[in-house]
């Protein structure tokens, strides 16, 4: 049976969020938490429990993604600063060649947003794609697209990015289980709307490398080898992931001892594996390349102010699912959802484009629908695979319909010299095929797995 009262609790909060982020232009952490808190008292719970719940709420979240997040932008700013991005893309560009070059920046954004954020690649690979451009004179979006596709698609889709942390720890989801599905699902949805999208729309729109084109340029004496890259990206990933195979069915029965599997255990904890990740980054990519103790502090220190935001933004999300939870909103929502024949999937999916197309930032879209979603899955059984799966189909939902309202939006116009109309017919639709591509392999995924 619905309670009224609880669903306009709940959908009071989503328009008083929507109306302080968009309208009164209030930050995000402190409308989730106003909303958070409005959600509570419209249905009656007690202003002492809601400020337990807050803290509880925020305390629960950020003990463990506040260590990963941090952790892992330091390591994407020293990989960035010392052009171990550079190395990267030009060794791909360098093996595949040019007839296949769409492909190669497809594969190097893929790989290069893992570790490093979304807007701080592209600005970095850019002049790549402009050098191709001048070179073959072929649109800009024959090579751009693809690069963005892959940008994309890790940003939102693969672990250790903020987006699918904060989101797998609101669920409960386990971390390697959530980079695997993220592959699963990622590869497909880079290709469509990647390769695929750009040699289609390539042909209707032809852009040219703005005139205003700098290309910057990082010395080759400290530059890394391609190989210590691959390493260092690698090492983290592989790490999580052997653990989670360690505990899984298939992998008790591995003859190791222990102790054995305890170091292995610890190892392949995030937390651990990406300290062992930083500390390497820091002696090989910084020290043993020039940098001093100083500058390497600096670049550490300066990445931390951006995961700061988002931790905070999390933090809320988490408040917001705690409220939900403890009124009952998240049981009422999910019977709701069952009556009108919804699953779990296409409700984490749809809160999440919702909450994209009407606010714009994937962040906080990502984050409101976890909450709502680690609320509605509450009292029921779900496995771990299918609370994976669950973090990438809101990272899905999350990535539709960039728009006016989206700074990623703005940002591939200006450096594509695109104008709106062009952002949309390109860039927008590339952010949906995505959404959609990944979405429905989930979907397959969740019947297969």
């Amino acid at each position: 049976m619905v309670d009224y009262t609880l669903l306009l609790a709940v959908l009071a909060g989503i328009a008083l969020l929507l109306f302080l982020i968009l309208y009164v232009k209030i930050q995000a952490f402190l409308s989730l938490l106003l909303s958070s808190i409005a959600v509570g008292l419209l249905a009656g719970m007690p202003a002492g429990d809601i400020i337990q719940n807050i803290q509880t709420g925020m305390g629960s979240t950020l003990g463990y993604i506040a260590v990963v997040v941090g952790l892992g932008a330091m390591f994407g700013a020293i990989l960035e600063s010392s052009g171990g991005v550079q190395v990267l893309a030009g060794y791909i560009l360098q093996k595949t060649g040019e007839k296949r070059a769409s492909w190669a920046l497809a594969a190097t954004g893929f790989l290069v947003s893992i570790p490093v954020f979304f807007d701080v690649a592209f600005v970095i690979l850019v002049p790549i794609v402009y050098a191709l451009q001048i070179k073959t004179g072929k649109s800009l979006l024959y090579y751009g697209i693809p690069l963005l596709a892959g940008l994309a698609v890790t940003h939102a889709f693969i672990p250790p990015t903020p987006g699918p942390v904060a989101v797998a720890s609101i669920l409960g989801a386990d971390l390697g289980l959530v980079i695997a599905a993220g592959l699963l699902a990622g590869i497909p949805a880079t290709v469509v709307g990647g390769p695929l999208f750009a040699s289609y729309i390539s042909k209707r729109i032809h852009v040219e490398t703005p005139a205003s084109f700098i290309e910057a340029e990082v010395s080759p004496m400290r530059l890394p080898s391609p190989a210590m890259i691959f390493g260092l990206v690698g090492l983290p990933l592989l790490l999580i992931l052997m653990n989670t195979y360690l505990a899984s069915p298939w992998g008790k029965s591995i003859p190791l001892s222990a102790d054995a599997k305890s170091w292995i255990e610890m190892l392949g904890h995030p937390f651990v594996a990406l300290i062992l990740a930083n500390l390497l980054a820091w002696y090989l990519l910084g020290i043993r390349r020039g940098f001093s103790r100083s500058e390497l502090l600096g670049i550490t220190s300066g990445s931390l102010s951006t995961a700061g935001l988002i931790i905070l933004i999390t933090g809320a999300g988490g408040v917001f699912k705690q409220i939900l939870t403890e009124t009952g909103a998240g049981k009422m929502l999910a019977d709701v959802m069952t009556n009108y024949g919804l699953s779990a999937f296409f409700f984490a999916f749809l809160t999440a484009a919702a909450i994209r197309i009407l606010q714009g930032s994937a962040t906080v879209a990502m984050i409101t629908a976890a909450g709502m979603t680690a609320a509605f899955l509450e009292g029921g059984a779900y496995t771990d695979m299918q609370r994976a799966l669950l973090v990438i189909a809101i990272a899905s939902g999350a990535s539709i319909l960039s728009h006016v309202n989206d700074s990623g939006f703005w940002l591939v116009s200006k450096y594509f010299g695109l104008t709106e109309r062009q952002t949309l017919r390109s860039w927008t639709i590339v952010t949906t095929l995505i959404a959609i591509s990944g979405f429905l392999t989930v979907l397959l995924l969740s019947v297969l797995l």
